[in-house]
């Protein structure tokens, strides 16, 4: 094992703690204001039901290319792609319009 593998090993500790951390300092503040928490639940939540709407209205359809080494891809991994995409596009174009929706409502006040 040469220094390479030990400081890779090591960024991906430092990685896993501050990933834990980040997770559960906002989890033990917010058991001061219970309310900052259900807020934060129903964005979890919100995002996991446009998820499975994404999921349930994305193809299962996979390229015989596809179907083979190197990519091995299942009709169920398609979906799940599919899902994963639909989602991503409908919360950046919901970002989109929500970014202009703030400039403009600066501009005229």
């Amino acid at each position: 094992m040469d220094t390479y593998d030990i400081l890779l090993y090591g960024s991906y500790l430092l990685i896993a703690i501050g990933a834990f951390v980040s997770i559960v300092m906002p989890l033990i503040k917010s058991l001061d204001n219970p309310k900052s928490l259900l807020k934060t639940v129903v964005g979890i939540v919100g995002i996991l039901v446009l998820f499975f709407v994404a999921y349930s209205i994305s193809s299962n359809e996979v390229l015989p290319k596809f179907e083979a080494d190197p990519f091995n891809l299942t009709p169920e991994g398609s979906q799940l792609v599919g899902g994963m995409l639909i989602t991503t596009y409908v919360l950046a174009v919901v970002a989109l319009v929500g970014i202009v929706f703030t400039e403009l409502n600066k501009a005229i006040k």
